[in-house]
């Protein structure tokens, strides 16, 4: 069975949708123009709904025009997905940090390496640089990814999965670290 995916974007595709650079998405955040409610956040960084990101510049006193060769393109690239309207109807995403719980592992630097290299599932999603799975696609393919592994087990942790299922993990990645002049500030 083929699972439909909803389409998502990070900061990176959400500036291009609108022509701005990276760093303008943050400045909206900071100005309270834009916020995370209608985003989830996987290994510490911020994933949209599309159809949220798609209508946001309607919303803006000042419209911001939606670049839609772009919005084409990132359907394209998620197709088969889905227009989510609300967080709640997003399966469960695991980025590199939560994946790294998942199975176990003492870091996620390892995990990165085993991902660069093509030894592991291909990415449902990989949105602002970053490989994102489906929950359902990491534990479906742990028996192969265990199979041909000569040196880690593999073995999906159930705490850390039904933590994912039932949304309260709260590990590693659940939160978005402040950096640069907002970690000054919160310390």
């Amino acid at each position: 069975m083929v699972v439909r995916k909803p389409f998502l974007a990070g900061r990176q595709e959400f500036a291009a949708l609108y022509g701005v650079q990276g760093p303008q998405v943050t400045k909206w955040l900071g100005r309270g123009a834009l916020d995370y409610k209608h985003a989830l956040i996987v290994s510490g960084s911020p994933y949209w709904l599309l159809s949220f990101v798609r209508d946001y510049g309607q919303t803006q006193t000042r419209s911001k025009e939606l670049d839609t060769r772009v919005l084409k393109q990132l359907v394209a690239e998620q197709e088969p997905g889905v227009w989510a309207r609300s967080v709640n109807e997003v399966p469960p995403l695991v980025g590199l940090q939560e994946a790294t719980q998942l199975f176990g592992l003492s870091s996620q630097q390892n995990l990165s390496a085993v991902v660069r290299q093509g030894r592991f599932v291909p990415a449902d999603y990989r949105l602002s640089g970053s490989p994102l799975w489906l929950l359902d696609t990491l534990i479906e393919a742990a028996p192969d990814i265990r199979a041909k592994s000569r040196t880690v087990m593999w073995a999906i942790v159930p705490q850390v999965e039904a933590a994912l299922r039932q949304g309260r993990y709260t590990g590693p990645g659940s939160v978005i670290v402040p950096r640069g002049p907002a970690a000054a500030k919160a310390s």
